[in-house]
């Protein structure tokens, strides 16, 4: 039986449940504490922290950041973040108004290549949230451009495609002193997207470490018992926190599971208790939220 997840999205970012119901959705899944991480925002966690103190949950703050990396792709979580990080709201602030810059660039690429999608489309199906990529994957179902999201990706939003535009990101050093500035316990996600041999990831994590990395997402919905192991093995060796998450983002998502994964992933609670071990060390607070 799953008892967390600490990768989770909502309405806030690119999921398809509210906080509140992430958090309801969580309860029904018997899991003991749930992370809400929605992709460079906080603006969910007012809402998830209610639910969660409502519904007798252990919610933990966080987000996920994107930043700058040559080979793969490159995502960080914050975990125990406060409801309202002021030096990072400053910067995902700034980070925001690069991104819906962005967003027009897409809109317009796609327009050139006679896709009629709107900005007001957008927001219609986000419900408040800030737009990306999935939004865009979405109306491109709806109206026909794509047959499903892994299609609209494939031919129109990745890079190199016809309507992608790029991301401005944080460089990595950068964004883990941001996230321990607001002490956070700074997590890699799905490290498998880095797209590295072996040898690689760990001259990475020993580089990350160096900078305040706490721990490597080790158990995750689309990593093998193989890699699972693998990075099992470098967080024993380099004496990071392994950490568990599905990337649960509702219907955008499908087949992913909360606690669960694709059905595989087991994550037992012991994995925050040595987390909060490790943040009691640091001398970290536990930021009220459940």
């Amino acid at each position: 039986m799953p008892e967390i997840d600490l990768h989770t999205h909502s309405t806030a970012s690119d999921g398809t449940l509210s906080p509140s119901e992430l958090v309801a959705a969580a309860v029904a899944a018997r899991l003991k504490a749930i992370a809400l991480t929605d992709h460079d925002t906080v603006m969910g966690l007012p809402e998830a922290c209610a639910a969660g103190r409502e519904l007798g949950l252990e919610v933990i703050g966080g987000c996920e950041l994107s930043v700058e990396f040559e080979r793969g792709s490159m995502h960080l979580l914050g975990l125990w973040l406060p409801q309202h990080p002021p030096r990072l709201q400053a910067t995902l602030g700034r980070l925001g108004d690069l991104r819906t810059a962005r967003n027009e660039n897409i809109i317009a690429n796609l327009n050139a290549y006679g896709v009629d999608i709107t900005r007001a489309e957008l927001e219609d199906i986000t419900t408040g949230g800030s737009i990306g990529r999935p939004h865009f994957a979405q109306l491109l179902v709806q109206k026909g451009f794509a047959i499903n999201f892994q299609d609209a990706f494939l031919n129109w939003l990745r890079p190199g495609t016809k309507g992608y535009a790029p991301k401005e990101k944080l460089r990595p050093r950068e964004a883990i002193e941001l996230l321990k500035d607001e002490q956070a316990t700074v997590i890699l996600a799905h490290p498998c997207t880095l797209k590295l041999e072996k040898d690689e990831v760990e001259n990475v994590l020993r580089e990350l470490k160096d900078f305040g990395l706490d721990g490597v997402e080790v158990f995750y919905s689309m990593h093998t018992q193989a890699q699972t192991n693998f990075y099992a093995g470098l967080c024993n060796k380099l004496e990071l926190l392994p950490s568990a998450g599905s990337d649960f983002h509702g219907d955008n998502k499908r087949g992913i599971a909360l606690g669960r994964g694709k059905g595989g992933l087991r994550p037992s609670y012991e994995l925050v208790r040595r987390m909060k071990e490790a943040r009691q060390k640091l001398g970290f607070q536990f930021p009220t939220c459940s």
